[in-house]
C-alpha cells in the first residue's frame, strides 16, 4: 500500500492544527505542533492567513487555556506546562503581529484575558512571552481600550509601568498611546505620576525609550496642561533629554523624539521656537525619509503634523529642499501604499501657503506621477493625491496659464467621482473645485469629459458632505465662464435642480447653491434671464430663502445673486425690487433694513451693491424705486452708514446714497 500523504507532510497546516485539536495527542506532540506553527507564521502573511481559515487560533487559545489551569496544580510537570504557555503566547502574538484580522481572531477567541493573567506569573519568562503577545496586539486600532478614570484601570497600569520586566513597562506605555484620547484622560494620567514615570524609562531600553516617546506624544497632544507638567524642572528636564534622543542611532528612537518634540510644539507655541530647533527637527526627519522600512513609511505622516497650517515650518521646509528629497523618491520607483501617501501628503501640506513651493513642484513635474496614485489600489492614495491636486492649484498663475485644466487630470479625477470610497469622492471634489476655476477657455474639457453630468448627480447625494462639495464644484465651474459653456452645463443642471439645491436642509448646500446661481447671471443679459424661466421659479425661491435663513452666508450669498439681477434690465430690476419689496407688504421691508444693520460688513455691502445696481440713475423706472425705498426707511439707514467702519461699506453706502439723493432728499 502506498504511503499516504498526510503522513508524508506532517507540518502541513491541516496536519499541525489536527494535532493540536486532537484529544488523542499527547502534549509533548501538541508543543512540538505549538513550535512547528509559530516558526512557519513568523513574518509570513499568507501562511498566517491559512492558518486562520483553518481556525487555529481557538486551538491556540483552548491549549493556552488548558495548560493554564494545568500549571497551576503544581506537580512535576510544572516547567513542561510552562513552556507551552510560553509557545502558545507566542504564536498568539505572531497571529495578530502586523494583521488585524489576526488580532481579531485572537480577540474573537477570549486569548486577551488569558494573557494579561500571564504577566503576573512567578517565571520571567511566561510573563515576557504575555506581556511580548499584549503588545503586539496593542500595535493594532483593534486593541481593546481601556478606561483611565475607573481607579482600578489607572491602579493596574500603574502596575505595568513599575514593573522590572521592560516588556511589561513597554505593554504600558503601549496602553496609554492606544488608550489615551481625551482631556480628562491626559489630566487623570497627569495627576497619577504617570509622567515622571514615563520620563524614567526614557533613560532604559531602546523599547523602553521608544514606547515611553510615544505615550508621552499622546499625553501632552492638544493639552497645554499636561503639556506644562512635562516641561516642568521637577521631570529632571525630560526636554533636554527628548531633545538629545533625536541624534539616538536607532531610527525609530529619532522618529518618536520627534513625534514627541512635535506633540508638544503644536500644544503651545510658546515651546520649542528656536530656530535651531525647528531646523534639526526638519532635517532630521528629512534623513529619515530614506529609511527603508516601517520608519521611512511613517516619516512623512511626522513630517506633515510639522508643517500642516505653518508657514514658518513650511519655509524651512522647502529651504531643505524637502520637496526635491520627496521628488527623487517618487523617481525611484514605485513604493507601499503607505509611503506613497505620505509623500503626497506631505507635498500637500508644502502647497497650501506657498506659491515658491507649487512652483518648485510644478517645475519638478510632480503632476506626472499624479494620474497614476489617482488610480491606486488604496483609498488613502487616491485621498492624498486629491488633497495635494486641490493644494497645488490654489495658485492662481498656474491656473491662468492653465496648468491643470488637460485630460491627464480631469479625466482620472471624474472616475473618482464614482469612487466606492466616500473619503476619495469627497477629496476628488475638492481638488475638482479648485481645478475648475482655470481663468481660460480650457473649463469646456471639463464639460466634454462629463464632469458636469457626474456633480450634478452627486448633488442629489444622501451625504451632505458629498452635495455641498458638488455644489461647490459647479458653483467654481460657473465662475467667468462663457455664455456656451454656461448653456452646456444648463443642459445637465436644471432649474429644478438648482430650486431644490437652494432649498436643501443644510445651510452649507443652500449657501453654494445661491453662489453657484450668482455666478450663472453674472454677465450678459442673456445669462440673467436663467432665473426667469418658469414664470421666475428660481428667482422666487431665492427670495424666499433670503427671507426665511438665519445663516449670514446664505443670507450674503442671496443678496449678490439679486444684486446681479438687478444690474440688467428694467425688467430685471423690477423683478428684484418686488421681492424685497413686494407690494403685498410683509416682513420684506424690515429684513431690509435689518441686512444694512447687521454685524457682519459682507452682508451689509451685498445688501448695498443690490441698491445701487436698482437705483442706477439712468434706468428709467429709478425714481419710483428711489421712492419705495424712502418710504422703507432705507435712505435714514444710509445716512447712518456713511462714515461705516468698514471702508467697502462706507464707499458703496455713499455710492447709494449719492444716486437716491439725485431724485430728491427727503426725511421722511
Amino acid at each position: 500500500m502506498p504511503t499516504s500523504a498526510t503522513s508524508n507532510h506532517p507540518s502541513r497546516p491541516e496536519d499541525l492544527i489536527g494535532r493540536l485539536n486532537s484529544p488523542h495527542t499527547p502534549y509533548e506532540a501538541k508543543l512540538k505542533a505549538l513550535r512547528d506553527l509559530k516558526n512557519q507564521i513568523i513574518g509570513n502573511r499568507t501562511k498566517k492567513l491559512a492558518f486562520l481559515k483553518l481556525g487555529a487560533v481557538p486551538s491556540v487559545v483552548s491549549i493556552l487555556s488548558s495548560a493554564a489551569a494545568a500549571q497551576g496544580g503544581g506537580g512535576d510537570n510544572r516547567e513542561f506546562y510552562e513552556s507551552v504557555l510560553i509557545q502558545s503566547a507566542a504564536a498568539i502574538g505572531s497571529f495578530a503581529c502586523g494583521l488585524d484580522a489576526g488580532v481579531k481572531a485572537v480577540l474573537d477567541a477570549g486569548a486577551f484575558p488569558l494573557l494579561l493573567s500571564l504577566i503576573s506569573h512567578l517565571n520571567e519568562k511566561v510573563a515576557d512571552a504575555g506581556a511580548r503577545s499584549l503588545k503586539l496586539i496593542y500595535q493594532s486600532k483593534r486593541a481593546p481600550k481601556y478606561d483611565f478614570l475607573q481607579q482600578k484601570n489607572m491602579e493596574f497600569l500603574l502596575s505595568l509601568l513599575n514593573s522590572k520586566n521592560e516588556n511589561v513597562t513597554g505593554l504600558g506605555a503601549n496602553i496609554i498611546t492606544h488608550s489615551c484620547q481625551t482631556t480628562a484622560e491626559q489630566q487623570a494620567l497627569s495627576e497619577a505620576g504617570v509622567i515622571k514615570r514615563l520620563v524614567s524609562l526614557l533613560g532604559g531600553s531602546i523599547n523602553q525609550k521608544d514606547a515611553s516617546l510615544e505615550s508621552l506624544a499622546a499625553m501632552v497632544k492638544e493639552n497645554p496642561e499636561v503639556s506644562s507638567k512635562f516641561m516642568a524642572p521637577e521631570n529632571g528636564r525630560a526636554l533636554n533629554v527628548v531633545i538629545e534622543l533625536m541624534k539616538d542611532k536607532h531610527p525609530r528612537t529619532r522618529l518618536l523624539a520627534c513625534m514627541c518634540l512635535i506633540s508638544i510644539r503644536n500644544t503651545s507655541t510658546s515651546y520649542l521656537q528656536d530656530s535651531g530647533i525647528k531646523n534639526t527637527l526638519v532635517l532630521v526627519l528629512l534623513e529619515l525619509l530614506d529609511d527603508a522600512g516601517p520608519v521611512g513609511d511613517e516619516a512623512p505622516f511626522v513630517l506633515s503634523s510639522l508643517i500642516t497650517e505653518k508657514e514658518d515650518m513650511q519655509k524651512i521646509a522647502f529651504n531643505a529642499n524637502l520637496i526635491e528629497k520627496l521628488c527623487e523618491h517618487l523617481n525611484a520607483g514605485s513604493y507601499q501604499a503607505k509611503r506613497l501617501q505620505g509623500i503626497f501628503l506631505v507635498l500637500g501640506d508644502l502647497c497650501s501657503k506657498l506659491e515658491c513651493c507649487r512652483d518648485r513642484v510644478l517645475d519638478l513635474q510632480v503632476l506626472n506621477f499624479v494620474t497614476e496614485a489617482l488610480a491606486h489600489d488604496s483609498a488613502e492614495v487616491r485621498t492624498a493625491a486629491c488633497n495635494f491636486l486641490k493644494n497645488v492649484s490654489r495658485s492662481v498663475k498656474n491656473l491662468s496659464a492653465g496648468q491643470f485644466m488637460n485630460e491627464a487630470v480631469a479625466v482620472p479625477l471624474i472616475q473618482l467621482l464614482c469612487d466606492a470610497s466616500t473619503s476619495v469622492q469627497i477629496a476628488a471634489l475638492g481638488a475638482i473645485s479648485n481645478v475648475v476655476v482655470d481663468f481660460m477657455a480650457h473649463k469646456s474639457v471639463f464639460v466634454q469629459c462629463g464632469g458636469v453630468k457626474q456633480l450634478v448627480q452627486l448633488s442629489k447625494s444622501m451625504e451632505s458632505a458629498i452635495r455641498v462639495n458638488a455644489v461647490w464644484a459647479l458653483r467654481n465651474l460657473t465662475f467667468l465662464v462663457s455664455y456656451r459653456c454656461k448653456e452646456e452645463i444648463l443642459l445637465e443642471l436644471t432649474s429644478a435642480t438648482l430650486i431644490s439645491l437652494i432649498n436643501d436642509p443644510e445651510p452649507s448646500v443652500q449657501g453654494q447653491a445661491l453662489a453657484l446661481v450668482r455666478n450663472l447671471v453674472d454677465g450678459t443679459l442673456n445669462s440673467i434671464n436663467y432665473v426667469f424661466g418658469e414664470d421666475g421659479a428660481v428667482l422666487h425661491a431665492i427670495a424666499r430663502q433670503l427671507r426665511s435663513s438665519s445663516k449670514v452666508e446664505v443670507q450674503i450669498q442671496g443678496m449678490y445673486t439679486l444684486s446681479n439681477v438687478a444690474s440688467g434690465n428694467e425688467i430685471h430690476k423690477e423683478a428684484v425690487m418686488n421681492q424685497l419689496l413686494p407690494q403685498a407688504g410683509n416682513d420684506a421691508e424690515k429684513t431690509l433694513v435689518k441686512f444694512l444693520q447687521s454685524t457682519d460688513s459682507r452682508l451689509r455691502t451685498a445688501t448695498l451693491w443690490a441698491l445701487v445696481n436698482l437705483t442706477f440713475p439712468g434706468s428709467p423706472g429709478a425714481c419710483r424705486r428711489v421712492t419705495e425705498l424712502r418710504n422703507a426707511g432705507i435712505i435714514t439707514q444710509l445716512k447712518n452708514m456713511v462714515n461705516d467702519h468698514c471702508l467697502d461699506v462706507k464707499l458703496r453706502a455713499r455710492m447709494a446714497l449719492g444716486q437716491l439723493m439725485i431724485f430728491g432728499d427727503s426725511s421722511s
